[in-house]
């Protein structure tokens, strides 16, 4: 997804910004099993075109508050997620 899709879609999935943490990562599953033993059971993952849109979608909702930290979980080599949770 293009960086337009991926907010639209995540908007779509969010209440308050303050109440969901974002993240980038290359093996979202990892992420996610990692994720649900702290006890996050909503979880969505989008694939983005690039690494680059990743990073800047992530930025994005970082700068409207939700948490999470830039960097993310990444393999330059590989194909990259976004997901909140």
């Amino acid at each position: 997804m293009d960086r337009d899709e991926l907010i639209a879609a995540i908007h779509s999935r969010y209440t308050s910004p303050s109440l969901w943490t974002i993240g980038i990562t290359t093996n979202p599953a990892r992420r996610k099993e990692e994720h649900e033993r702290d006890g996050n059971v909503n979880w969505y993952v989008w694939e983005a075109d690039s690494l680059s849109v990743a990073r800047d979608v992530e930025k994005h909702f970082l700068d409207k508050g939700m948490k999470g930290g830039e960097g993310g979980d990444i393999d330059d080599r590989k194909t990259v997620y976004v997901y909140i949770f």
